[in-house]
């Protein structure tokens, strides 16, 4: 299954030391950037993110990223 691109830009969200959140692998979550369970039945599995200080992260949008979970601007390589 060819993943879907759920946004062409990044989710810069913050996190707090210490939070899980699980992000969407597989483009079909509707509370994108994170899990809500559409990828099951499928072969993408969420992945799983601990915050180790309070921060931003940009999570990719786009679900081509080579960092996983983080964006790494293949966003960019995504023609219209």
């Amino acid at each position: 299954m060819k993943k879907p691109v759920a946004t062409r830009w990044p989710y810069p969200l913050p996190v707090k030391k210490g939070e899980t959140v699980h992000w969407c692998s597989c483009g079909k979550s509707t509370n994108q950037p994170f899990c809500d369970g559409s990828h099951k039945g499928t072969d993408f599995q969420p992945e799983a993110f601990t915050a180790k200080k309070d921060c931003i992260v940009f999570f990719c949008g786009c679900k081509r990223s080579k960092k996983g979970m983080v964006c790494d601007g293949s966003h960019s390589k995504i023609s219209e």
